[in-house]
């Protein structure tokens, strides 16, 4: 069958399962990957396994333009207007997440550095999506939603320059046969994680400059488009974290031009398909099979990194003096994960030799179905003891 039919599928699957499960208010993220999941090889085998690596252009693709809307975010006036306190909170509560993980994953199951590594730099990443959503179907207020939302609006931003720092060092101890000295250790990764950054932004410059001479909203999405897919591109072809490149290319523009909204919004009608076939095709990829084999480790994947979430959190408010109320509950409501760290695993699978980088992306899955389904739900508890939502809402 062609291809193009099992897109067709996979979106309106994918639309279908979402709008009949979120019913039972689950977000729409773990419908499509319950989606993927009936309609892949695992369970109804509706798209067969050999057809699954001609889907890779809609990953690279999905990937290219999350990292673009999250750098997108990342406004320097705004983030100066922020405490310090905030910023601090967020990259003790991603870099402990990160920790916590890695340390497990190297010293008690005895795996791989690069994986653990790896493993480790995803689970920093939180779902804003999956937490905004009970902060406004039950109207929160108070200083706790205060601190959470900037912490989450920043969370990604962070876990993607980690992940870029852990990728580039997992790279370097795989390509390595030889004794790894020091300097090869940091000169490697720093190369491609530099070289990332200033494509992104001579990318974001030129973006800038042909925004300025567009006419019409369908001429700049299609500027957008090749930008964004030209970063991407030479990313891959030199090496360079693509995320990362993307990411800036975002930043770029939002700290240049923050006042043209219309370079972003126009994107918003190119990517929701994308993200959806994006989505779906992970669940498709989700082999059952494998969870046998990594049963232990993604239970202690899911734990360590709640813990991480948890004990960052704390020490960094804490740290910053926040009240008591952040300190105990903050962590609670970072722990969805949904996106971003579905994204990272795709990348992960591709860097990491056989049968690691399968059992990431096996991980990570799993793991992202148990937090969109419980995160939300411990989110409201942790709300409700704070005091920031109403009893009986």
């Amino acid at each position: 069958m062609n291809i193009l039919f099992y897109l067709a599928v996979i979106l309106l699957v994918g639309i279908i399962t979402a709008k009949i499960l979120a019913k039972i208010n689950l977000p729409n993220v773990t419908g499509y990957l319950i989606a993927g999941l009936i309609i892949g090889p695992s369970i109804l085998g509706i798209i067969p396994k050999e057809t699954i690596s001609k889907f890779s252009i809609i990953s690279e693709v999905a990937l290219a333009f999350i990292a673009y809307s999250i750098g997108s975010e990342f406004n320097l006036v705004h983030l100066k207007k922020m405490s310090k306190g905030i910023v601090l909170i967020t990259i003790l509560q991603a870099l402990t997440a990160m920790l916590c993980v890695t340390l497990s994953m190297i010293f008690i199951f005895g795996q791989p550095v690069s994986f653990s590594l790896v493993l480790g730099a995803i689970g920093a990443a939180t779902a804003p999506a999956a937490t905004l959503m009970v902060v406004r179907q039950y109207n929160a207020r108070g200083p706790l939603v205060d601190t959470l939302l900037p912490v989450v609006a920043m969370d990604d931003a962070i876990c993607i320059m980690a992940f870029g720092i852990s990728t580039a060092i997992a790279r370097t101890l795989i390509s390595s046969t030889e004794s790894i000295s020091i300097v090869s250790l940091f000169i490697s990764p720093l190369i491609e994680i530099v070289g990332a950054l200033i494509l992104g932004l001579l990318m974001g410059i030129l973006l800038v400059l042909l925004s300025r001479k567009t006419k019409g909203e369908d001429e700049l999405l299609s500027i957008v488009i090749a930008i964004v897919f030209a970063t991407a591109a030479i990313s891959i072809r030199f090496n360079f974290s693509s995320l990362l490149a993307c990411m800036m290319v975002g930043a770029t523009l939002t700290n240049v031009i923050p006042n043209n909204k219309k370079v972003f919004t126009t994107v918003e009608r190119f990517t929701p398909p994308i993200y959806i076939l994006f989505f779906t095709i992970a669940g498709v990829e989700l082999d059952l099979s494998v969870l046998k084999g990594v049963g232990m480790i993604g239970i202690a994947y899911v734990l360590f990194r709640v813990i991480g979430k948890v004990l960052g959190s704390y020490l960094g408010a804490r740290i910053a003096k926040s009240s008591k109320v952040i300190r105990k509950y903050l962590g609670y409501t970072l722990i969805p994960q949904a996106g971003v760290a579905i994204g990272l695993s795709m990348v992960a699978q591709n860097i990491l030799p056989s049968p690691y980088g399968g059992q990431i992306r096996t991980i990570v899955l799993a793991a992202t179905v148990i937090y969109e389904l419980v995160g939300p739900l411990i989110t409201k508890k942790a709300l409700i003891k704070a005091g920031e939502i109403k009893v009986g809402q």
